[in-house]
């Protein structure tokens, strides 16, 4: 088992220096521990260190660690991954957000299939920002009509926006990508046609500090808290 405690500690220095740099409040961006094809075990060793918010991409994946950590009732668990439209009803019954939502009819049910004993699911929209065709997310172009057919669904509470921009090492075309995101967010809160989003979903191991400089609210770090993923059989 990797020093998930120790690692996770580095990430949590780094967000907040990064904070620092741009003047923001550290308790403004959250982290979220990607915790995909990694065991149960490790969440419970970054529970333990203090981490609350995991991310997950894998449904069958997750809901097999939910069950088994179900004695940590304030674990938050976060969707991250594509969704198919047969996998909505467990997604919307046994998460707290979801970050990858990109056109209506997965919104729809997932409103649809939302308990009523919860509260209103959180969700991002995904920003495809770079118009990769291996990627998935809404255009830029299509954005705004998505947002105002999600906007009335009384089961969801749409909070932001979600991007996984190209890979670069390059600090000012990370910026420069996250800056899309965060200036699509503004124009469709100055549109009015939706409640005010507060979140920005953006910022992996490699790119934090540009995310976190053009505002994300929330970073997805995976690698560098738990190491290398176990390869899949």
């Amino acid at each position: 088992m990797h020093k998930i405690d120790d690692k996770l500690a580095k990430v949590t220095a780094r967000i907040h220096q990064a904070a620092a740099a741009a003047g923001r409040n550290p308790q403004t961006v959250q982290l979220i521990a990607v915790s995909k094809t990694q065991p149960a075990e490790a969440v419970a060793q970054a529970y333990g260190a203090g981490q609350r918010a995991f991310g997950e991409n894998y449904l069958q994946e997750a809901l097999d660690k939910q069950s088994a950590l179900s004695h940590l009732d304030d674990l938050e668990w976060h969707f991250i991954g594509p969704i198919q439209s047969n996998k909505t009803r467990p997604i919307a019954e046994h998460f707290s957000w979801v970050h990858s939502v990109d056109r209506l009819k997965i919104a729809q049910r997932l409103n649809d299939q939302r308990p009523p004993h919860l509260p209103p699911l959180n969700i991002c929209v995904q920003v495809n920002i770079d118009d990769e065709s291996t990627k998935s997310g809404v255009s830029l172009a299509e954005l705004p009509a998505l947002v105002a057919a999600i906007a009335p669904l009384a089961r969801l509470r749409l909070r932001g926006l979600m991007a996984i921009p190209a890979a670069t090492n390059d600090p000012a075309q990370q910026c420069a990508a996250f800056a899309k995101l965060r200036e699509a967010l503004q124009a469709l809160n100055n549109s009015g046609a939706c409640l005010p989003m507060d979140c920005l979903s953006m910022g992996m191991s490699g790119d934090l500090e540009a995310a976190i400089a053009e505002g994300a609210t929330f970073v997805r770090v995976g690698t560098d808290i738990f190491g290398a993923r176990p390869k899949l059989n």
